[in-house]
């Protein structure tokens, strides 16, 4: 089943992005060149270079942060309370709709 997910800019365009369950949130960004999702390392929770802020809508939805993740986001500049790593949000049918900005820092 195909899902979307929306990637906005800090200048508040935004991006509809049709994909399926079972992708990271990161791996859809950079197949899609999102601007400011870098993924240096790749999606292995090593750097912090896939940070979104997740809508607050959607933050009971996604996964809880591991504590690699927590332990990677005191790396990012601006880390808000709805910071996450791009490369530990798996998609699945409940993420369906699911919007995240990219922070002005990442730019």
């Amino acid at each position: 089943m195909s899902l979307s997910v929306t990637f906005v800019d800090p200048d508040g365009t935004s991006r509809t992005i049709a994909t399926s369950a079972g992708m990271t949130l990161m791996e859809v960004a950079v197949m899609n060149m999102i601007p400011g999702v870098d993924a240096e390392c790749g999606g292995a929770c090593a750097c912090a270079t896939c940070h979104v802020l997740v809508r607050e809508d959607w933050l009971a939805r996604v996964p809880d942060k591991t504590e690699p993740e927590l332990g990677m986001l005191d790396f990012v500049i601006g880390r808000r309370s709805n910071s996450r790593l791009s490369c530990q949000i798996r998609l699945s049918d409940a993420l369906d709709g699911l919007t995240v900005s990219v922070p002005e820092s990442q730019r």
